[in-house]
């Protein structure tokens, strides 16, 4: 007989304002035992130095996390120029130093080169591992490594405001994978000078806002009443954007044994130029859903 898991089944997305200082696993772990869920989960390591949006997903919403994980992230954050440290971020030793400081027609020259699709090198210091062993934990341990570029997405980057010559504040909005810490230390060397980022705040992740977040010391307040139940979102708000598709109940068992179902589309452009010979048939597969993606097969 399996063992029965502890604590209550409760079910449901919290959108977390995580304060600065906490891991966001020691935050997930703070909110599990508030909910006294059985199990919990987020869609995103925060730094113990960001503050924000941290979704933590509460019963069966963690089967949910990778839909999640998948959405685009929305941060605002300052760049201090004139300062390299090792991880990165204030939090690290200093390394480098230089005297050149960009002015903002330098820095808005060099931002398209930052958005788009771009070649990242992820930071020493992060959950990326390496043989086995978290990056960070090798840095910390003064080992070195070399960590390999990678392809990351920028949707946008803007700045903000130039609150002195030491500092600059950006919105940026990216895909899974990508380190905001990386952006500003690649954004500086391209600018001749070096930086890490002093200030950080997530502001979303896919459909959760910050508006909708809750500082885990109200939390703490609410402890176990009926009132912090309140704040969860359904699980299915990790689904939101992602394409759906209505079969028959018929088809959805097949999909549910993961064999592929047949779908005529007789309201599409392709299929209303078509010859009846040629019409398209789609074909979707348990694989792809319900993240549908779709190969067109002809008819001969």
């Amino acid at each position: 007989m399996g063992r029965r898991r502890s604590g209550q089944p409760v079910h449901g997305w919290l959108v977390l304002d995580k304060p600065i200082g906490l891991s966001s696993t020691v935050a997930v772990t703070r909110v599990r035992r508030l909910f006294d869920a059985q199990k919990a989960g987020h869609a995103g390591t925060l730094d113990p130095l960001a503050t924000g949006v941290l979704a933590v997903a509460l019963g069966e919403a963690t089967k949910t996390v990778p839909y999640a994980m998948e959405g685009e992230k929305l941060y605002r954050f300052t760049a201090r120029w004139g300062e390299a440290r090792d991880t990165d971020d204030a939090e690290g030793q200093v390394v480098e130093r230089s005297d050149v400081r960009p002015t903002e027609a330098q820095i808005l020259a060099q931002l398209p080169r930052f958005i788009g699709e771009v070649t990242q090198v992820p930071p020493a210091f992060s959950a990326i591992k390496v043989q086995g062993e978290r990056a960070y934990d090798l840095a910390r341990e003064g080992e070195v490594f070399t960590l390999a570029p990678r392809q990351i997405s920028i949707h946008d980057a803007r700045l903000v405001a130039m609150p002195d010559a030491d500092h600059a504040v950006f919105d940026l909005s990216c895909g899974k994978g990508s380190y905001v810490r990386a952006w500003v230390r690649d954004l500086a060397l391209a600018l001749g000078t070096c930086g890490h980022v002093s200030e950080l705040r997530r502001l979303r992740v896919g459909p959760f806002s910050i508006e909708a977040a809750i500082s885990l010391e109200k939390l703490e307040t609410l402890g176990h009443s009926p009132a912090a139940l309140e704040h969860l979102c359904p699980i299915a708000t990790a689904l939101d954007g992602i394409p759906a598709l209505a079969v028959t109940g018929q088809d959805s068992i097949r999909l549910r044994s993961g064999n592929p179902i047949l779908i005529r589309a007789p309201h599409s452009r392709a299929w209303s130029r078509a010859s009846p010979k040629r019409r398209s048939i789609f074909r979707a597969s348990r694989s792809c859903f319900p993240r549908l993606r779709v190969s067109r097969l002809r008819l001969p």
